[in-house]
């Protein structure tokens, strides 16, 4: 099959370029620009190939072989102030950073009942970065997690009411995270120096399988209920641990910390499983609403938990809570080549601000988003914007390594955390 060969290539080049998203946990739901324009209402609709993301059941509405190919880019931005001894306070912004998130699908009709489909597209991302010596270096620098899925899927017709489909969640996970580790002066007193910080930088790869369960109902010729599953996927993560500043590696020379040496590194991560319902209604051939919701167990996440090979273990308690995405969107097409879209969505806090951290500062986020689709005989191409308004975290109770008195921060908030989405898509129909 021509097409399956080029939508392989495009899952493969897609997959190399994906990146990470400053997301509410860390998330993503930005799959397809169509289904960033509807809020991810595409759980009931699940008509076009990006079905396989948001409900793989619905791809037995699509006929012949189709691909979908396309990405987003996010722009986020926002402050930490942080509260000080002495009574000052101070504002560091984030480092600009422009994010791509790529995705690509391709099903495939077998016969009347049976379905085939491969989406590649990415469950998780973070990306935060921050300058070498801001105030709140000692708990974080920079951070980077992204993960790409590959997800084969098998659609049946059960009739002309019920569709099922189950496939693999082969998932590919990178890691990177930098935080500044300060020495002693040689009379024990804790000064942190300028230059005399140790940079850890941690850096792996590694792979987790899971898999993923969906049904759709199409209850009248107006109405459709979708559900879907995505199942927890334990990640084992290995790569190494580098301790040296400019070379020089002070907690080692001056054995403060012996077993703080360049290794190996390792940590299993279990990403949450999620669940989602959307309920469709169709009044109209050109005119569709649809509500819905993503119930997601962050509660997996309760700590990060990184193995050294020189003997020392680091357990960093997270304790978040399990998070809900409200959605709700409209799609009207007053043209037959021109759709017109919008949406909105709600996520509830996730963070528990205990142990809230300069890795993820958000407290529950809201977002709108608009979009045109357009249509030109088998081609479709779909274009979104999104913004993000994300809720300030606090961190004045917080017992998160580095954020404490003893590095000289007393407190603090995040504020004026935000993110622009844009993205594009394009499909074919063969």
């Amino acid at each position: 099959m021509k097409a399956l060969r080029l939508v392989l290539l495009s899952c493969a080049l897609w997959a190399v370029a994906v990146a990470p998203v400053w997301a509410e946990g860390f998330g993503l739901t930005e799959w397809s620009s169509r289904g960033l324009s509807l809020a991810g209402g595409l759980v009931g609709r699940a008509d076009d190939p990006s079905a396989l993301a948001y409900n793989a059941a619905g791809i037995t509405q699509l006929p012949g072989t189709q691909i979908m190919a396309g990405f987003a880019v996010i722009a986020p931005m926002g402050t930490i102030s942080t509260e000080h001894a002495g009574g000052y306070s101070k504002d560091t912004t984030t480092k600009p950073n422009v994010w791509p998130a790529p995705h690509a699908y391709v099903t495939h009709q077998l016969n009347d009942r049976f379905w085939l489909g491969l989406g590649v597209f990415s469950r998780f991302g973070l990306g935060n970065e921050f300058a070498g010596n801001w105030v709140g270096r000692y708990n974080l620098t920079d951070v980077n997690f992204q993960t790409v899925s590959f997800v084969p899927t098998v659609a049946f017709k059960v009739n002309d009411v019920l569709s099922l489909a189950a496939g693999l969640d082969i998932m590919y996970a990178s890691f990177g995270m930098g935080q500044q580790i300060p020495t002693l002066t040689l009379g024990g007193g804790f000064i942190p120096q300028k230059g005399d910080d140790n940079k850890l930088d941690i850096a792996g790869t590694g792979w987790g399988v899971g898999a993923h369960v969906a049904a759709h109902f199409r209850l009248s010729d107006t109405v459709s209920l979708g559900l879907a599953y995505k199942s927890q996927v334990a990640l084992n993560i290995n790569g190494e641990a580098d301790f040296a500043t400019h070379g020089m590696n002070f907690l080692a020379e001056r054995n403060q910390v012996p077993h703080a040496v360049d290794c190996g590194a390792s940590s299993t991560v279990i990403m949450p499983d999620s669940f989602a319902l959307g309920l469709s209604y169709k009044p109209l051939d050109n005119l569709s609403f649809e509500v819905g919701t993503v119930w997601t167990r962050w509660s997996t996440f309760d700590s990060l938990d990184i193995s050294f090979e020189s003997g020392y273990d680091a357990k960093s308690i997270k304790n978040w809570r399990d998070g809900w995405n409200f959605n709700a969107s409209v799609e009207y097409e007053p043209l037959d080549w021109l759709a017109l879209r919008a949406g909105i969505w709600y996520e509830t806090p996730v963070t528990n601000e205990s142990y809230a951290e300069f890795m993820v500062p958000s407290y529950g986020r809201t977002g709108a988003s608009v979009g045109l689709g357009f249509t030109w005989g088998n081609w479709k191409l779909d274009l979104a914007y999104a913004h993000l308004w994300v809720n300030n975290v606090d961190y004045d109770q917080t017992r998160a390594s580095g954020i404490d008195s003893s590095t000289g921060i007393m407190g603090g908030h995040s504020s004026s955390t935000s993110a622009n989405i844009y993205s594009g898509s394009i499909s074919y129909t063969f």
